[in-house]
């Protein structure tokens, strides 16, 4: 394996130099690809997610894993968000159903993949008593064998990536490694994605309020002057007002001032 394939990923915000080895972007050049794995390292080396929404992200990440494991049948991954544990990525819905007994039960090889930062493989899920719940699920929907691996950048965890056979001990020593690259390179691209997503939204969230904030102070200007109060009182007229028509501080404050300003013209 190159050491190109294995190093370079791109980062959201990418501005570096370029050398004579990585292309303008700052991505290691490839002279050739030839595995499905390498294939899949150089598609995601060269991802750019400020360009992919986080959901698209997700879906590529499962759909290149499945390319680069070949025994896969399709994959998932399994990450928290809101404090809860889900399947946000996949190649297949019926991963979703598969994992959800996992969840629901709060047990299962992509829980421990995650929990513990271990790789999980599970040979013959008819031979396996310790996840029940999970296997009755997988074997329901034509799952032999299963290898969950942990989506780790440093200390943090990001999820787990999940890859589902529909044969018996599938996954033999050289897939799970080719699944383990391919899963620690694949975090990499996650955790940019998570901290670009985040930080965009963050921003947006703050220009929002910001202008909300402009159009409740103009509303509380025209309410002073209409009705001799001070600041407080037109900022009690504005809450009353909200509370009893249920609706939002900001969109009463847009309505006043856009009334204002059709009577000026």
């Amino acid at each position: 394996m190159r050491a190109a394939l294995v190093r370079t990923i791109c980062d959201p915000g990418f501005n570096q130099e370029c050398t004579d080895d990585t292309d303008r972007r700052g991505v290691g050049v490839l002279d050739e690809a030839d595995s499905p794995l390498e294939r899949s390292l150089a598609e995601l080396s060269t991802f750019l997610v400020s360009d992919h929404g986080l959901a698209d992200t997700l879906t590529r990440i499962a759909k290149l894993g499945v390319e680069s494991v070949s025994p896969a049948k399709f994959a998932g991954i399994t990450m928290m968000v809101d404090d809860r544990i889900s399947t946000q990525g996949f190649t297949d819905p019926t991963c979703v159903h598969i994992d959800q007994a996992q969840y629901d039960s709060d047990r299962g090889p992509c829980l421990e993949a995650f929990r513990q930062g271990t790789m999980i493989v599970v040979d013959s899920l008819d031979d396996d008593d310790r996840w029940p719940e999970f296997a009755n699920a997988a074997t329901a929907h034509g799952v032999q064998s299963t290898l969950s691996l942990p989506m780790s950048a440093g200390d943090t965890a990001v999820g787990a990536l999940n890859f589902y056979a529909g044969s018996d001990r599938a996954f033999d020593e050289s897939s799970t490694e080719t699944g383990s690259l391919f899963a620690a390179q694949a975090a990499v691209v996650l955790v940019n994605a998570q901290a670009y997503w985040g930080a965009r939204l963050q921003s947006e969230h703050l220009q929002s309020a910001l202008e909300g904030r402009e159009q409740i102070d103009m509303a509380k200007g025209i309410i002073m002057n209409t009705m001799g109060c001070g600041p407080d009182d037109a900022y009690d007229v504005l809450v009353t007002r909200s509370r009893d028509e249920n609706r939002q501080l900001r969109d009463i404050a847009e309505e006043i001032v856009a009334r204002s300003q059709r009577r000026r013209s």
